[in-house]
């Protein structure tokens, strides 16, 4: 008798769930949320339209070219001055639309720094439609995010809850909530498509990619979590693609909020120049996986300068936690707060050694070099370089102290190895194979000295800076 109750109970429950009644994970029920409804009702309060007004001096007939004309690039101040004369410039107001999120009962709102940059007005409007003015308490451009402030009253809503972007996996659920277009609030529902997306946005990008659709005037919203809590902030999209936004996650904000709210973000450095260690410059320096951050230049009396890294060394440890790459090495300095001690691993001449480092204070960005004209030299067959001894004249030409040692390069050939590399004209090599290079005679000598199935490993100086690169052995070339 039991037998038989056990049986009927089995396909009672069996044609239930045929019946669409409860998801079967095995047979591709679908485990996606019946409705955002609720989540939606829950957050939406906290999330705020942004207006923003710059004034701009321009020439009266301007407006009519403006960005989003397609003669944009061709009317500008010389064809004004060339048809109109001197006409004297007046005074318009521009307008853009952004998205922000509440964070504090004290009236702070969290948005994207590109969304109020150049702003002289700023207004929030809240999902009632009730206004108020704001003012830039703290901005970042390198990681685009900025601080805005209201006077809260009663009317004020309830701050978001900042989760933890650390936590999110990819194929979590997500909605985000903005401004697009100025239509006001809107919702709109996706996954996380991936994580640690570089975009070349910044020096420290670190994006979250979703294909929650995002659109312009959501930048600076938020993106939330099925807890209804802050994950990201939606801040860049790809035009030309569907599906795929970027949001800065939560935890850089979170770092950086004690900061922007004095008004001023504040980062770590050490003093190198950087850059990643690819498969070929790992066979160059004799490792077994391409990982860590390689230093190309070390910049004197800087605090690496002081704890002794060189150049050449390769940082695979940062207090304790690996370095897969530059980037990664690059956030981590500029999350330590100056003044203090961290203990470095690295690799040289196949050898691991740990330093310890006193973090300084980033010091402000110096100017670009300008283009130069490129004159004809020493060809070197293969690579398609063209090399000149440090004349003065040379020296002179390119911006080089007739004191540096290298030869110059003066010409690279289209499609040769060497532009590949991303050689240019203006660059001073320093070094081939570790070994130093003061003139045209050196730098031949080691490049005959190459075997032909050998990678060339150049040491390059660019303006201030130094970096490594690799030109392919010449049988690969055949």
């Amino acid at each position: 008798m039991a037998k038989k109750i056990l049986v009927a109970i089995c396909v009672i429950v069996f044609a239930w769930i045929l019946e669409g009644n409860c998801s079967w994970p095995f047979a591709g029920g679908s485990q996606a949320p019946s409705s955002f409804a609720d989540l939606a009702e829950k957050v939406r309060k906290s999330v705020v339209n942004i207006s923003t007004t710059q004034v701009i001096k321009d020439h009266p007939l301007q407006p009519f070219f403006g960005p989003d004309s397609p003669f944009k690039d061709f009317f500008g101040d010389e064809f004004f001055k060339r048809f109109f004369g001197d006409m004297p410039k007046q005074t318009f107001k521009t307008h853009s639309l952004g998205s922000g999120f509440v964070i504090s009962s004290e009236g702070y709102i969290l948005t994207n720094n590109h969304v109020v940059e150049k702003a002289q007005e700023i207004k929030i409007k809240l999902e009632s439609g009730k206004e108020y003015e704001a003012s830039v308490v703290g901005r970042d451009p390198k990681t685009d995010l900025a601080l805005l402030q209201v006077k809260p009253d009663k009317d004020f809503p309830e701050p978001a809850i900042l989760g933890d972007s650390n936590t999110i996996r990819v194929g979590d659920w997500v909605i985000a909530v903005g401004n697009p277009f100025g239509l006001g609030h809107t919702v709109t529902a996706g996954i996380i498509s991936a994580k640690g997306r570089i975009i070349g946005a910044g020096p420290y990008d670190d994006f979250i990619q979703t294909d929650a659709a995002i659109n312009p005037g959501n930048s600076g919203g938020p993106l939330f979590n099925m807890k209804g809590e802050v994950i990201g902030i939606n801040t860049a999209i790809v035009a030309r693609g569907q599906g795929i936004g970027f949001a800065i996650p939560i935890n850089m904000a979170k770092d950086l909020l004690p900061q922007l709210k004095k008004g001023k973000v504040i980062r770590g450095w050490i003093g190198v120049m950087i850059q990643d260690v690819t498969p070929e410059i790992a066979k160059s320096f004799g490792l077994e996986t391409p990982k860590g951050a390689l230093v190309a230049d070390v910049i004197p009396n800087g605090p690496a300068d002081k704890a002794g890294i060189q150049r050449g060394d390769i940082i695979v440890k940062y207090n304790g936690t690996e370095v897969e790459d530059y980037h990664a090495f690059s956030r981590m300095v500029a999350a330590t707060q100056p003044g203090t001690k961290v203990k470095i691993e690295l690799i040289r001449d196949k050898q691991h050694k740990t330093v310890e480092v006193t973090i300084g204070t980033m010091p402000e960005e110096g100017e670009k070099l300008s283009e130069r004209e490129k004159p004809l030299g020493d060809k070197v067959k293969g690579w398609g370089i063209y090399v000149q001894n440090l004349t003065p004249e040379i020296a002179r030409q390119f911006g080089w102290s007739e004191s540096e040692t290298g030869v110059v390069v003066t010409n690279i050939e289209e499609g040769s190895p060497a532009e590949e590399s991303k050689l240019k004209p203006g660059d001073l090599i320093k070094e081939i194979n570790r070994r130093k290079i003061q003139n045209v005679r050196d730098f031949k000598q080691a490049i005959d000295s190459a075997k032909k199935t050998e990678s060339l490993l150049l040491l390059v100086k660019r303006g201030d800076h130094t970096f490594y690169v690799v030109l392919p052995p010449l049988e690969q070339q055949k």
